[in-house]
């Protein structure tokens, strides 16, 4: 049975530093919290999300009887589906099941950071990769990968998702000081056991980690790359847009593709 996300508890803390946008509530939700019903904060309008039914007896991925925090739903169901508006990128090559290449997803990386990654992925763990891409009408390209491994521990030690990353068409890239600002100011809350759609759960945005090209940007568009870690599953969000994808989305869509991982 699928249970609709509202985890109004964890949207506030992932609020936009000084604007007060919860970046997970989607449209329908936006009147259940004093103050959020601002129309016009850029964000992004998503389908109701909702779990995947797990196979019968599998815990939860962050489930007190999972403490490998191992993921047992189909990982293509995890994936973030595409916000209203969207139509689907044809630059993100994946099978009918959505899955990714190793060597499709390297596209993404500089051309001389790829062999040192292809081995790693091919040595160190990795299950299988699905993805999703679209393109929204303001022109931000945005790719989510999920890479499922054998364990946790090769999640920990992948090198494609930190700020020495080098993608492609984006060589140098920054922290992204905006989110920085935001984890520090709900320092508070980290670790607490909030409520959830499958019970309660425990707040760690330290498993989120983003990143922004360094302007002035290699042509005319920039990149952000956002980092998740889940257990078994490292994600990857990477937009791309002439002039930077806005902060407002991107947060967004990071946020609501690491609730589908909890």
């Amino acid at each position: 049975m699928f249970a609709a996300l509202r985890w109004t508890a964890v949207l506030a803390v992932f609020a936009a530093f000084g604007t007060g946008a919860a970046y997970g509530i989607t449209q329908a939700d936006r009147t259940d919290l004093p103050g959020l019903s601002t129309e016009g904060d850029g964000r992004w309008t998503y389908p109701t999300l909702a779990k995947p039914a797990l196979p019968a007896g599998a815990p939860l991925a962050k489930g007190p009887d999972n403490k490998a925090e191992t993921h047992y739903a189909p990982l293509a169901d995890l994936l973030l589906p595409a916000p209203e508006g969207a139509r689907p990128d044809a630059g993100l090559k994946t099978d009918k099941d959505r899955l990714v290449s190793v060597d499709t997803f390297l596209e993404q990386y500089a051309p001389d950071s790829r062999a040192k990654l292809k081995e790693q992925l091919e040595h160190e763990g990795l299950r299988q990769i699905v993805g999703r891409g679209w393109t929204t009408p303001d022109g931000t390209r945005t790719h989510v990968y999920l890479l499922r491994f054998h364990a946790a521990g090769f999640v920990d030690a992948f090198r494609g998702c930190d700020t020495n990353t080098r993608l492609a068409g984006a060589p140098v890239l920054e922290m992204d000081l905006t989110w920085r600002k935001a984890q520090i100011g709900q320092s508070s809350l980290e670790g607490q056991v909030l409520q959830g759609p499958h019970g309660p759960g425990t707040l760690n945005s330290s498993d989120i980690s983003l990143y922004q090209e360094v302007m002035p940007a290699v042509g005319e568009e920039q990149s952000r790359l956002g980092c998740l870690q889940a257990g078994d599953v490292q994600g990857v969000v990477i937009q791309t847009r002439k002039g930077g994808p806005a902060t407002v989305p991107f947060h967004q869509t990071v946020v609501l593709q690491s609730q589908l991982l909890s």
